[in-house]
């Protein structure tokens, strides 16, 4: 039996539930949770506001912890290895997506915590495949949120080429942004952090920034015009995106991972003249994840965490909600 903490409808505290996993498939594996990062993704799906949740809703999808099982057709996984595990939890392994190595864009990829029950429990399974061990020398309690929140900012890095000489601006530092800042810094790109909080100011500069913009400042904005090769936006709220596809470079780049629900309201002439671009992306495949726990290590680079013990989940939940979190909520065992 696994215990978990549970939805049991939207908007409600989580509470504690016991299940049966079944037997263990040939190709997944079983991990003890030590660790357990809280996402903004885990609020949605627990509130359903993606009107795609079942209940009861076990999430937590940046688990870190200790293979405790291995299926019969998994050989790279041994049983004691730490390991990671993100938003998906099995791909289908034969689509073109897959095959050309984008396992994050497949129709078909399992989601952690869409359809099965997640990291917020003692235990976890999922396909192998999604399953990336840690490598040496990372830490295990502050790596879990780089599986969602870290990979979701360094897939575009390597997806839109960005260079070192690149000058880079990130809207919103929080829990992606504050990565963000950190990974770019360390790419050799000149950092900029558009932020609508003046707390923040000095830790955008300690994170990695250079020059940080007030994002509640239109005149501040406009006298970026053109100055920036690529914008990643991970807000989830609405600006006024013509002003900031003014501050992009000619073949500049606007890039979308947070989750802006309300319609983009963009002038078509500032892409087209300018040529210009708008993209967005989700996380990234497991290939791209380890190269960015090895680029993590690398350059010594860490999620700023908050910890809470799993059963002070609510309490988490309530810090994250409040948004005083600095930077990333990790449950640990």
């Amino acid at each position: 039996m696994i215990k978990a903490y549970a939805a049991l409808k939207p908007h409600s505290p989580l509470s504690v539930i016991e299940f049966d996993p079944g037997s263990l498939g040939r190709q997944d594996v079983e991990i003890d949770v030590d660790y357990c990062g809280i996402c903004h993704s885990d609020l949605s799906m627990i509130n359903n506001e993606w009107g795609m949740s079942s209940y009861p809703l076990v999430a937590g999808h940046e688990v870190v912890g200790r293979i405790a099982a291995v299926g019969a057709d998994v050989s790279h996984l041994k049983a004691g290895q730490v390991v990671g595990l993100g938003w998906h939890s099995g791909y289908c392994q034969v689509c073109s997506s897959c095959g050309s190595g984008d396992h994050n864009l497949c129709a078909s990829a399992q989601g952690t915590i869409v359809g099965r029950h997640g990291g917020f429990a003692d235990k976890v399974r999922a396909n192998a495949a999604s399953v990336v061990a840690l490598p040496e020398g990372m830490d295990a309690k502050t790596a879990g949120p780089l599986f969602c929140g870290g990979i979701t900012v360094f897939n575009p890095m390597l997806q839109f080429d960005v260079k070192a000489t690149d000058k880079v601006a990130v809207i919103g530092i929080g829990g992606l942004g504050h990565i963000a800042l950190q990974f770019l810094r360390a790419f050799g790109c000149e950092v900029t952090a558009f932020t609508s909080s003046e707390s923040k100011t000095a830790e955008a500069k300690e994170l990695g920034a250079h020059h940080c913009i007030n994002s509640r400042d239109a005149d501040d904005i406009a006298a970026a015009a053109g100055r920036f090769d690529f914008i990643l936006t991970t807000v989830n709220v609405k600006l006024d995106w013509n002003l900031y596809l003014s501050t992009l470079k000619p073949k500049g780049r606007l890039h979308f991972v947070g989750a802006t629900l309300e319609p983009l309201d963009l002038n078509v002439f500032s892409l087209i003249m300018a040529q210009r671009s708008v993209s967005g992306s989700p996380v990234g495949s497991p290939a791209t994840i380890k190269k960015m726990l090895d680029f993590a290590v690398q350059h010594d680079i860490k999620p700023v965490v908050e910890t809470f013990k799993f059963d002070q989940i609510n309490e988490a939940i309530a810090h994250l909600e409040s948004g005083k979190a600095r930077y990333r909520i990790v449950l640990e065992r």
